[in-house]
């Protein structure tokens, strides 16, 4: 009985969150803000974009989930060149006091330099790729600004490992690969996840400003070009779809770091 009411309560308690989230933003809508569109005028003016959501009417008129789909593609390259980089990065921090000496600090000022900042320098940067240079700058700026979480969990993850590990690794005489492969990986890898799924919540807030600098179509690119319409509505469409898609990655990559614990 006590595990059917906590299931009903789990099921439940969000519900009436989203509930007074709603009344909320009702009375706002109604007091203190009346251009800011009722949920009800949200849903009639943007229900075309969801009961079509892969519609192409043109290249900035499309359904919210192809332009969701944009999005994902920019955002997945992105986060696998911030991994790519920073995994390793992060193992140098923690094996060698050398080289964090030199570039820690250099790391600590880079990171909180917002990704409207490394935009036009990533522009700048690809300028002769013609065409493709937004596409690559946007890439740049999601990289560099989501690699920061791995670089600096991969690195504690590396120090906390306790030195009788690696006393056992050399009394075993395992080589260097073999000592990383089974012993400093698998160590280090609840770091490491952590970083992963900080990194991934970074790569997806950053896509929003990249495609509303470069214009490209996607879910950030929709929601500029809505702004200058003035269109509320498909404003708050937006703003809801990348909670929802954000949510939903988190949870997954959560799934992933259970899956690697318990293999």
């Amino acid at each position: 009985m006590s595990n059917t009411l906590e299931k009903l309560k789990t099921a439940l308690l969000p519900l009436v969150g989203f509930a007074a989230a709603l009344t909320l933003w009702q009375a706002l809508s109604m007091t203190v803000s009346p251009d800011l569109p009722t949920p009800m005028k949200t849903w009639e003016e943007s229900r075309e974009y969801v009961f079509k959501p892969f519609a192409k009417r043109g290249e900035m008129d499309q359904g919210i989930l192809r332009f969701t789909w944009y999005s994902l593609i920019l955002v997945a390259k992105g986060y696998a060149i911030a991994l790519i980089i920073g995994t390793p990065i992060g193992f140098l921090l923690g094996l060698s006091k050398g080289f964090h000496s030199i570039f820690d600090p250099i790391i600590q000022i880079l990171r909180p330099v917002s990704p409207l900042a490394w935009l036009p320098l990533g522009l700048v940067l690809f300028l002769s790729a013609g065409k493709q240079a937004s596409e690559l700058g946007a890439l740049f700026t999601i990289a560099i600004c989501s690699m920061w979480p791995t670089v600096l969990n991969t690195a504690v993850g590396v120090r906390s490992i306790p030195q009788d590990y690696i006393n056992v690794a050399r009394a075993l005489k395992l080589s260097k690969a073999q000592t990383l492969m089974k012993v400093l990986l698998p160590a280090t890898l609840p770091y490491m996840f952590t970083g992963y799924r900080l990194s991934l919540g970074i790569a997806w807030l950053v896509i929003v400003a990249a495609e509303m600098l470069t214009g490209k179509p996607g879910v950030g690119g929709f929601l500029w070009q809505e702004y200058n319409a003035l269109n509320y509505a498909r404003i708050i469409l937006c703003i809801l779809t990348i909670g929802f898609v954000g949510f939903i990655l988190d949870r997954l990559m959560g799934l992933v770091e259970k899956r690697f614990k318990t293999a």
